[in-house]
């Protein structure tokens, strides 16, 4: 199952996803610009074969919930990432917000 839902954070509008797999939930915060994404994201991915594309996006790991994805402190995040001010160690939120 999919799951689509507005998200709205200090007046900006985010989609928040889920996608239900056997044995795991893939879970997207994102607009037009970047996300962060549950552990499945892959980063070194991103950066080194994709890293022309300049994908902003960020990784929070042991979260099992779109609340616990806000919430959690980021464990990785891109170089297209880092140029926007997201580090390590960010709350998803805050990382979301330099996003718009």
């Amino acid at each position: 199952m999919v799951s689509l839902e507005p998200l709205t954070i200090e007046g900006h509008t985010f989609i928040a996803t889920s996608v239900l797999l056997p044995k795991t939930t893939l879970l997207t915060i994102s607009n037009d610009k970047g996300y962060i994404m549950c552990g499945a994201l892959d980063v070194a991915l991103l950066n080194d074969r994709l890293g022309h594309r300049e994908i902003i996006a960020g990784r929070a790991v042991g979260v099992k919930t779109i609340e616990q994805l806000m919430n959690a402190p980021l464990e990785s995040v891109t170089r297209a990432a880092e140029k926007l001010g997201i580090h390590v160690g960010m709350i998803g939120t805050e990382a979301l917000l330099k996003m718009v």
